[in-house]
């Protein structure tokens, strides 16, 4: 959430989402303990619930947004006569890899003696950064529940970011070992789409699916994709569209022929790639639906709500006779590989680490894999750095040569005053915590809608259906999971990913929840499926999971009642930074990002929603600059 960063998509931690009941969390409790693996036994070892550990609803889980949701429905809390409990030198709002790396900056610019408070909503680190774990007869598997990747470090990340990551001990050289590029395309595993009968009428999964990705963890050579016409041929559509879908993919008509190549280059940023297929390439509706899902993984939007030149820059067909130059796009330069077994989780680990050593020991990017955290030294009295988690800031505010925080914790307010203070918490909430903010600051706030989706990750107690169907990844156009792969295979620092189809498997099954098809912007869609997601428990994803793993797999022998162990649904009601769509405002609007991060008085603002976009390196690129901001 690959390509434009929708995969290695790295966010700020205090968030706000709706309320979610104890059912959701009894019932993901309860699947786990049916499957054997009870969260209980699994951190009896530990001096504190062991957060990674929990299954069920994580992500925006219970208990991280009720204070936020009274902040944004106009409850006021009174915090004016409140003592100062504690003062620091820094109080950052947010232990996202944004927040994180703004302590990490700010200790490097004012020195390692300055006390540093950092708060969050969650009873994690890390924001979407989330480790996921599972033990299954004893064994460890660990899995990504948000920021996936890093993207494109080579070209994409900054001289300041790169020495960051090299700093914590990340050698990027270092994935081209781990990351086992080869082990799908050695057991004979391709792509395949599957289209499900209630769009299609029966169905049905094709395999062999030759399509590139955006910044592929496959080489060309080693997809295992079927010929054009022998791949379309299993499609569940009719011979007429079979027909057109061929001609699509080999791209020798030009349906613009009249047209000039700015005025094709024009006509494709503002027309939808579902309009292009239906008014312009005159395809069949059915052909337009084998489309409709699958940018949803990387842009949270289907067909009919990115422009046609997106999905030209992604491989999608219907562009190959236009006569227009390749697309340059860096990030198609470098592999998809930059993953830690955890995804981005393991940055946080490196970054919670390098400010406070006794969490846990190592120094390397290897051993942070399986380095055992200790999560009763994150808030220790008298530490230079401390990490406040399940800590919702109320309120921030200027004062005489400094600033003054309060947050409520455990049903109590607090409030804390500090030199300097940095938000790392998404744009949307800094207008309610922050009163003084001026009217066009907090317009260009609010204009950072953030895309809803969930990473539901699923143990399974082996994966032999995949490798009977002979797919590794499944695209769903029109389904409710609309990408459902098995994990990135990468083995380090002790930790070995799976390589016979007999061990346990983590699944990664991908929904963001919409409103397609009915004309609306990109942030109407998100806001209308944030109130979708918000509605579901935790029983309703599992239902879905099950439904659609046995008719996806069910033809290789997959049984969801047999061969699922756990399932953790990781929830981003406030997913994706927005990221601006062509069809809808211009592309990159500097003057609303620039206005939205603006300095008030001892207060900056950091976050990737900075930079409106989700990747790692701009929540790392945004703290330093946040950081620079600050006043002496």
């Amino acid at each position: 959430m690959t390509g434009r960063g929708k995969n290695g998509r790295a966010t700020a931690g205090a968030s706000i989402v709706n309320h979610v009941t104890r059912r959701d969390f009894l019932n993901g409790i309860a699947l786990t303990i049916a499957a054997g693996l009870t969260p209980a036994a699994q951190v009896a070892a530990q001096p504190l619930r062991y957060p990674p550990a929990l299954t069920g609803m994580r992500g925006h889980h219970p208990g991280s947004f009720e204070v936020g949701h009274n902040l944004r429905d106009g409850k006021s809390f009174p915090v004016d006569r409140l003592p100062i409990e504690e003062r620091y030198e820094l109080v950052v709002v947010g232990a996202g890899i944004s927040g994180l790396a703004a302590a990490w900056f700010y200790r490097r610019a004012f020195g390692r003696r300055a006390r540093i408070l950092i708060l969050d909503n969650h009873d994690d680190f890390g924001g979407h950064a989330k480790r996921n774990e599972f033990r299954l007869n004893g064994r460890l598997i660990l899995g990504y529940g948000g920021s996936e990747s890093m993207q494109s470090p080579k070209v994409l990340y900054s001289s300041l970011a790169k020495s960051l990551i090299k700093q914590l001990g990340i050698d990027i050289g270092r994935f081209e070992t781990a990351f086992e590029r080869d082990l799908y395309p050695s057991l004979n595993l391709s792509r395949g789409v599957f289209f499900a009968r209630e769009a299609f009428g029966r169905d049905v999964l094709a395999t062999g699916d030759p399509q590139a990705m955006l910044s592929d963890d496959i080489a060309p050579e080693r997809r295992n994709g079927k010929p054009i016409p022998e791949f379309i041929a299993q499609f569940p559509v009719s011979d007429q569209s079979k027909a057109q879908l061929v001609a699509l993919y080999a791209g020798k008509d030009d349906p613009l022929s009249d047209k000039s190549e700015d005025e094709k280059l024009a006509l494709l940023k503002k027309t939808s790639y579902r309009d292009y297929l239906l008014k312009i390439c005159g395809c069949t509706e059915e052909i337009a639906n084998c489309f409709q899902g699958r940018p949803l993984d990387f842009y949270a939007l289907g067909c009919d709500a990115i422009p046609a030149s997106y999905a030209r820059e992604a491989g999608y067909p219907g562009f190959g006779g236009l006569g227009l130059p390749d697309t340059a796009n860096p990030e198609l330069n470098e592999p998809y590989i930059y993953h830690f077994p955890d995804g981005n989780a393991s940055l946080a680990r490196l970054l919670v680490r390098s400010l406070i050593p006794a969490v846990a020991r190592g120094r390397t990017m290897d051993d942070v894999v399986l380095a055992r955290f200790d999560y009763s030294k994150l808030d220790v009295r008298n530490a230079p750095i401390r990490i406040r988690l399940e800590s919702t800031c109320v309120n921030v505010r200027n004062v005489r040569n400094g600033v003054e925080l309060a947050y409520m914790r455990a049903g109590s307010l607090h409030r804390v005053a500090a030199k300097h203070a940095v938000l790392a918490c998404f744009n949307s909430v800094i207008p309610h915590i922050m009163a003084e903010l001026r009217a066009e600051q907090r317009q260009a706030l609010a204009q950072n809608v953030k895309a809803p989706l969930v990473y539901n990750k699923v143990l399974v107690r082996n994966w032999h259906p995949w490798v009977k169907l002979g797919v590794h990844e499944i695209s769903a156009p029109m389904s409710f999971h609309s990408r459902v792969k098995l994990d990135y295979p990468v083995s380090m620092g002790g930790y070995r990913h799976p390589r016979d189809p007999s061990e346990p498997m983590c699944l990664q099954l991908v929904h963001v929840p919409g409103e397609p098809n009915r004309g609306l912007d990109a942030r109407t869609q998100f806001r209308l499926g944030r109130v979708k997601l918000l509605a579901m428990e935790f029983a309703e994803f599992e239902a879905r999971i099950r439904d659609e793993l046995d008719r996806m797999l069910g033809p290789g022998g997959f049984s969801a009642a047999r061969d699922i162990a756990a399932i953790t649904v990781n929830r981003w009601a406030h997913g994706y930074s927005y990221d601006a769509n062509s069809l809808y405002e211009d592309e990159e609007d500097e003057t609303v990002m620039t206005a939205a991060r603006q300095p008030v008085g001892r207060v900056t603002i950091a976050n990737s929603d900075s930079e409106w976009d989700a990747y790692a390196h701009s929540a790392i690129d945004q703290a330093a600059r946040a950081v620079r901001e600050l006043p002496g």
